[in-house]
C-alpha cells in the first residue's frame, strides 16, 4: 500500500507541475501575441488576460504541490486535502479524471487510512 500513497503523491505532484507550464505557456503566448498585434489597446487586455490566467493556474496547482509533498511526508491532512483536489479532477477529462479516480480508490482504501493515522 505504500507503492500507492507514494504513486498518488506523484501523479498530484506531476499534475501540479504540468497546470503550472501550461500556465506559463499561455502566459507567454498571450504576451507575444499582443506585442505582435500592434495595437495598444489589444496589447493592453492580452496583457491583463496573461496576468489573470498565469495567477489562475498558479492557485490551482499550488495545493496539489502541497498536497503531493504531504503525501510523501505521510502526513494525515495532505491525504485529506488530496482526497478534496482529487473530486476537482474528476472534472478535468480525460487525465485530471483517470488521476482522481486512482487517487480516491487509493486514499479511500482502510489499509492506507490507517498508515496515515
Amino acid at each position: 500500500m505504500e507503492k500507492h500513497i507514494n504513486i498518488v503523491a506523484a501523479l498530484q505532484i506531476g499534475l501540479s507541475i504540468l497546470g503550472i507550464i501550461i500556465g506559463i505557456v499561455g502566459f507567454v503566448v498571450l504576451k507575444m501575441v499582443g506585442g505582435f498585434a500592434g495595437d495598444p489597446e489589444a496589447n493592453m487586455i492580452l496583457s491583463i488576460i496573461a496576468n489573470v490566467a498565469i495567477i489562475f493556474f498558479l492557485v490551482i496547482s499550488i495545493p496539489g504541490l502541497i498536497a503531493g509533498f504531504g503525501l510523501f511526508k505521510r502526513k494525515e491532512w495532505a491525504r485529506i486535502l488530496t482526497l478534496i483536489l482529487s473530486v476537482l479532477d474528476l472534472f478535468n477529462f480525460p487525465l485530471g479524471t483517470a488521476i482522481g479516480i486512482y487517487s480516491i480508490w487509493a486514499l479511500s482504501n482502510p489499509e492506507i487510512v490507517e498508515a496515515f493515522k
